[in-house]
Formats: structure tokens, sequence, C-alpha cells
């Protein structure tokens, strides 16, 4: 089972080693990892195994929007599957 985190938000040191780090605390492991910087905006779509996630993927979803807030960014993740039914339509 795997999940789709994106980022979006304006550009700062230490995005990616954030986002990767509470994936890591949670059991996730990163996959797959694409970024780019236009200007000065910041864009990242991580995809991560959630086998052996240690909390439900609901409180990991929005644990991961609320750090995304304190960080002036947006941050989402959903399951891979809705995600590829989502851009199937």
């Amino acid at each position: 089972m795997r999940a789709v985190i994106t980022v979006v938000g304006k550009d700062r040191v230490g995005i990616l080693a954030t986002v990767s780090g509470k994936c890591a605390e949670n059991g996730l492991n990163i996959v797959e990892v694409t970024q780019s910087v236009l200007q000065d905006m910041f864009c990242m779509i991580m995809l991560a195994d959630i086998g052996e996630m240690e909390i439900s993927f609901s409180q990991f979803a929005e644990n991961l929007k609320k750090m995304g807030a304190e960080m002036n960014m947006d941050i989402h993740c959903m399951h891979e599957e809705i995600f590829d039914t989502m851009h199937k339509v």
C-alpha cells in the first residue's frame, strides 16, 4: 500500500528533510520523490510505502496538514488508489 504526498509553498531550506523526517518517525518508507522550484515556489510529490505505518492513515494525513499550516505550505496525503481514481476521470 502506498500514499501520495504533495507539498506546495514558498521555497525555504529544509522542506524535504522536514517532511521525510515526519514520514520516518511514523514508519513510512519514501520510495520515490520529485521536486522542483519555480522562481520562489517549491513543489514536491512523494510516493511512500505505508505498509509499516505506526499510526492510522487519517491521523498521519491530519498531522501533515497541520505541519504544513505551521510551515505556511499546503501538504496533502492521500492513498494512491484515490489519487489514481481521481486522475482517471
